[in-house]
């Protein structure tokens, strides 16, 4: 086997190596930075419900909650 040739295998493996680390570091970090600052709270959901003209109840507050959680984990 040439010498480049061996040199090209290196820098593909390592090029792959790095993107997965890079990839499932940065999938970890935006796990942990969505669930300490979640896109949406209860405030927020307690507004738009009274926007679309309904009064929310503490309940279908949660449950909306609930679902947004379950969907971001």
């Amino acid at each position: 086997m040439p010498g480049w040739l061996s040199d090209v295998l290196y820098i593909l493996f390592g090029l792959v190596v790095g993107a997965l680390a890079g990839f499932f570091g940065a999938r970890a970090y935006m796990k942990k930075y969505m669930k300490k600052n979640p896109p949406i709270n209860e405030q927020m959901i307690k507004a738009m419900m009274t926007q679309m003209g309904r009064t929310p109840s503490q309940k279908q507050v949660n449950q909306m909650m609930k679902a947004m959680n379950k969907y971001m984990d």
